[in-house]
């Protein structure tokens, strides 16, 4: 099969830029590049002068243009698309008067095929190739949201979500239904293309002891899979798990005691963990989702990612824009807001640190470090194209930045780039 040329300005990373003292060394833009894909891989890369195209291999040019790994979304509920920026609550009464209404539409299988695709579509247009996405408590809407991404050839993770108390009924699982549900669905869909099935307690508080421990161990039973939950992200939540598992030592301990800790464990929010939170997300592996739109519009509180992140046990994090309390899909604008999160609280999140948080950092938290996340040479081809800047306005702010990390931190707080072209990883058919 020929080869498929790209050429541009190449965007990769020689380390974590948050265990170095100078985060934007850890950067590399090889300007000027060239890469290849064949069979759905990088199968060259290097300085465009050095590049040898067969004749006749098609080659992309993009003066200018950046081109960066796809970008991961590691925590986003596809339903509550439909339900971006509704007013007023903090997170439990929003999740009753929002986000249960609106999660019952989902056993109607055309309608989740319907949303799943428009939000498969918008994930793209915003240069998000990958995402760990929440489905509803229907096996309908798993099914629909895996046929369509697989349908667009895309690396996906998502779950049907496990919930067996403190909810309306009508979303609820009947008695061990909702793992034989998921039995189903893992043996349906997980490794089917580029699918990955996670096992989705929603949260402590709408799953059972006994669902916990019932999930904790399907996820064991089924290699390869991942799991995602939510984790301390506002106080009134945590105290409703304190009371309601009082002989825990801590919320993360709930999780722990059932099975659901380990690497391939992604926890969204993690806004109010205590420091043995984060030693026993370090020493187990378990990955944070950071959410900063989500955790600003429902007044939650303000993630520690350098606390997180501190050298001497690091925890893996990624970037959720947990759609729909989050307010956007745009991982700019996550980006961005995780900029001001940080700022709040008297640190700095440099271009080089968000820009992997986004890219290697959600690889790494689902496990895939070695196929995603990267420009490298094996790694599967999901790209973007980026313009940054597409308008009068923000090109002359962009010719005023000095270097490439500068350019970088532009884009995510000015908001304005925009990918021209997005690239999925398509092997060749019988290829592996």
């Amino acid at each position: 099969m020929a080869k498929r040329w790209l050429r541009g300005n190449i965007l990769d990373f020689s380390g974590d830029p948050f265990l170095s003292d100078r985060p934007d060394d850890c950067l590399t833009v090889l300007e000027d590049g060239m890469l290849a894909i064949e069979d759905g891989l990088i199968a060259w890369l290097g300085p465009a002068a050095e590049a040898r195209p067969a004749p006749g291999e098609e080659v992309a040019h993009h003066p200018g243009a950046l081109i960066t790994p796809g970008l991961i979304d590691a925590h986003v509920h596809y339903p509550q698309s439909q339900m971006i920026g509704a007013f007023g609550e903090q997170l439990l009464e929003w999740l009753e008067t929002y986000t249960f209404p609106t999660e019952a539409k989902f056993r109607d299988a055309a309608h989740s095929r319907r949303v799943a695709g428009l939000f498969l579509d918008e994930l793209l247009r915003n240069g998000v190739t990958t995402a760990c996405v929440y489905a509803t408590s229907s096996v309908e809407s798993v099914d629909a949201f895996f046929a369509e991404a697989e349908s667009r050839g895309l690396r996906m993770a998502a779950g049907k979500v496990l919930m067996d108390r403190n909810a309306p009924a009508e979303l609820l699982d009947g008695p061990g239904m909702g793992i034989e549900e998921s039995r189903a669905l893992i043996a349906r869909w997980h490794g089917r293309g580029r699918l990955l099935y996670a096992v989705t307690p929603r949260f402590a508080p709408t799953s059972s002891p006994a669902q916990l421990k019932a999930a904790g161990r399907l996820w064991a039973e089924h290699p390869g899979t991942l799991m995602q939950t939510h984790l301390s992200e506002n106080l009134a939540e945590i105290d409703w798990v304190r009371s309601l598992f009082p002989d825990r030592a801590d919320y993360l301990d709930v999780y722990h005691q059932a099975g659901l800790t380990g690497r391939g464990a992604i926890f969204g929010h993690g806004v109010h963990l205590s420091e043995a939170e984060f030693c026993r997300c370090h020493q187990t592996g378990s990955a944070l989702a950071h959410c900063p739109t989500s955790n600003l519009f429902l007044g939650s509180g303000l993630f520690p990612l350098h606390e997180a992140k501190r050298r001497d046990r690091p925890v893996c994090v990624a970037l959720g824009s947990d759609i729909g309390a989050g307010t956007s899909l745009s991982p700019l604008r996550t980006m961005g807001e995780a900029y001001k999160v940080a700022a709040l609280q008297g640190r700095r999140l440099p271009a080089a640190q968000a820009w992997w948080l986004a890219t290697r950092g959600g690889a790494e938290a689902m496990g895939l470090e070695d196929r995603i996340g990267r420009i490298a040479l094996g790694y599967e081809a999901d790209l973007v194209v980026w313009d940054l800047a597409p308008n009068p306005f923000a090109r002359q702010r962009m010719e005023a930045a000095r270097n490439w990390p500068e350019r970088l931190f532009v884009a995510m707080t000015q908001g304005e780039a925009r990918p021209l072209e997005v690239l999925i990883s398509r092997p060749a058919p019988g290829s592996a």
